[in-house]
């Protein structure tokens, strides 16, 4: 799959992933998500640096919306375009009622592209906050050329991890079961920059969610961009 397919996953066989159980929970999660996680300094952070390095009225694509709070409220009221899309019907009603100046889809990443019935068209900046940890490890360099395709040339993407050797693990999560993936920093930052990203900052944040049964965990930031 190239830089520039911008046909979902190509080469992967969709039909074959369940969604199911991860949309379902965060359905039932709701806006306790923003309860769980009240500070998201690492997301404002990361989320200001792309908003003031593009251009004023950039188009920017958030995957992974969850409830448009803060990352798409923010990108909104710095004077840009924002489509966010997000695998939970109930996240994106609360984005929508949370941020009603964006676009907002209930939609797969992996089912993304630029062009078609269903098209998203391109953007001048991709945001990705903890998405990709919801993705088995096999997806994720996919997953990351698909945006990259999505993105025009020298386009930014702003990425979020969480540090750990994981691959679709089970954990509790808000009284629920979630799966997740990880890497620790340099693996993610070879598979970032083997997918086509130049990376141009990185930060690092020690968070404990406001959660019992959700342990503290190590999120790892970067700001990248892309390579022609």
């Amino acid at each position: 799959m190239s830089g520039d397919d911008h046909d979902g996953y190509a080469e992967f066989d969709r039909s074959a992933v369940d969604r199911a159980g991860q949309a379902e929970a965060f359905d039932a999660i709701g806006d306790r998500y923003d309860e769980a996680y009240p500070r998201k300094e690492g997301q404002l952070a990361a989320g200001r640096w792309l908003a003031e390095t593009l251009p004023a009225d950039s188009r920017v694509l958030d995957a992974g919306c969850g409830t448009g709070t803060p990352t798409a409220a923010q990108l909104v009221a710095a004077g840009h375009r924002v489509v966010g899309v997000d695998l939970s019907p109930v996240m994106v009603k609360l984005a929508r009622d949370n941020v009603p100046a964006a676009e907002f889809r209930v939609a797969d990443l992996a089912a993304l592209s630029a062009e078609g019935p269903e098209g998203v068209g391109r953007f001048d900046g991709v945001t990705a906050f903890f998405s990709l940890t919801m993705l088995p490890r096999r997806e994720i360099p996919q997953a990351l050329r698909l945006l990259h395709g999505l993105l025009r040339p020298d386009g930014l993407l702003a990425l979020s991890m969480v540090e750990a050797d994981v691959d679709d693990f089970s954990i509790p999560f808000l009284g629920h079961t979630i799966r997740v993936s990880g890497y620790v920093r340099d693996e993610l930052r070879q598979v970032v920059s083997d997918a086509g990203f130049d990376i141009a900052g990185e930060e690092t944040y020690a968070y404990a969610p406001a959660s019992t049964d959700v342990p503290p965990e190590i999120q790892l930031f970067l700001n990248c961009r892309r390579r022609a």
